[in-house]
């Protein structure tokens, strides 16, 4: 089991450097190789990132594009936003990333993301660097 930060599939969406591997996990999953989690935090992350930069047509666009993937978005329940609200208070991440990474750390999962800011819990959580 993997949990994709939004770092990750903007990368995809901004066709970089990482893109070509965060497709090769896509294609595992599709093929029940591992399954991909992200919490729904992230998923906003993405949408109100896309909206401010593009457009709410291009937000929509990338919603079902992400809906179409083999990703489960997982709500925030009390116990993963207590586990955010925990890194946030100890850590310098933002709010959303908290909920990424705990959602790595309760499910015991990797966490795949190319954002240094995660540098802060590499010793709490396994991080998949992309690049």
């Amino acid at each position: 089991m993997k949990i994709l930060d939004s770092w990750a599939l903007m990368a995809l969406f901004h066709e970089e450097s990482a893109a070509d591997e965060v497709e090769k996990l896509l294609s595992q999953a599709a093929t029940d190789r591992h399954k991909l989690l992200m919490s729904v935090v992230n998923w906003g992350e993405i949408y109100y990132s896309v909206r401010r930069g593009a457009s709410v047509e291009m937000a929509e666009q990338k919603a079902r594009e992400i809906a179409a993937m083999p990703i489960e978005v997982v709500p925030a329940d009390m116990q993963q936003t207590h586990q955010a609200a925990i890194f946030k208070a100890t850590r310098k991440m933002s709010y959303a990333d908290c909920f990424g990474a705990a959602l790595a750390k309760i499910r015991n999962a990797e966490f795949v993301t190319g954002d240094p800011e995660f540098k802060e819990i590499e010793k709490e959580i396994k991080i998949n660097w992309l690049k």
